[in-house]
């Protein structure tokens, strides 16, 4: 099995959960006393927050390679971003390191086309409901992608900052996602992209009839089947 790098702390929260999923899974597949190498580097995600928030793209991308390199240069064989917003600098920083990027939209294109639908609702920040980064990587995979109303892109970005990212999760939240997921589905959509890995941690697949693409489940599985030289 090749050694695991992580980068993390956007937030803790969720990358407590990518240490978990992949230790399970590699010990479900192993069995005895065997888990997997990580490499993990957990940033100081105030840092990066001030950054983005600033609008400084170049310098919220050069934060995050810079984590990326120094994965890497600790010894890991390939790479996860675990959160779904840095994956806008997918690109520049694959041309920084030599090591694969698991790419969580990609894995995640993998399981909705498994299921055969072709249009999907997204939930997660701002910048991954607006931008064209994530949408355009499942738009190459043959999926439409609606996202919510412009004030309910505002709830969703709020709760993240101010009670997922800190541990929060609050019933009332649950039920206001809950009602923009079913907004969703009646505009068409045939499942929901949890499009933040904070998300699956509030709102899980009981809770709604259509399927829920859990991002970071969907990243975590992949890396322990890559990290074995599956596909």
């Amino acid at each position: 099995m090749k050694t695991i790098g992580l980068v993390g702390g956007t937030g803790w929260v969720s990358t407590v959960e990518y240490y978990r999923i992949i230790n399970e899974e590699a010990n479900r597949m192993y069995g005895s006393m065997e888990f997997p190498k990580i490499i993990l580097y957990s940033v100081n995600f105030g840092e990066y927050d001030r950054l983005t928030s600033a609008g400084n793209h170049k310098g919220a991308m050069n934060f995050i390679s810079d984590a990326a390199e120094r994965v890497e240069g600790a010894g890991a064989e390939l790479l996860l971003l675990c959160a779904n917003t840095p994956h806008r600098f997918a690109e520049e920083i694959e041309e920084k390191i030599s090591i694969p990027l698991v790419h969580i939209a990609e894995e995640t294109a993998k399981e909705i086309r498994r299921l055969n639908l072709n249009k999907v609702g997204l939930l997660g920040t701002r910048q991954t409901m607006e931008l064209d980064f994530y949408k355009k990587r499942l738009y190459n995979n043959g999926i439409e992608t609606i996202v919510p109303e412009e004030d309910d892109r505002k709830f969703i970005q709020s709760t993240i900052s101010d009670e997922l990212l800190r541990n929060i999760f609050r019933q009332e939240s649950k039920e206001r996602f809950l009602d923009i997921i079913r907004r969703l589905a009646d505009r068409g959509a045939q499942g929901i992209v949890l499009g933040c890995t904070e998300i699956p941690l509030l709102i899980k697949q009981e809770d709604i009839s259509i399927p829920l693409f859990n991002t970071l489940k969907i990243h975590s599985l992949a890396a322990v089947r890559i990290s074995l030289g599956e596909k």
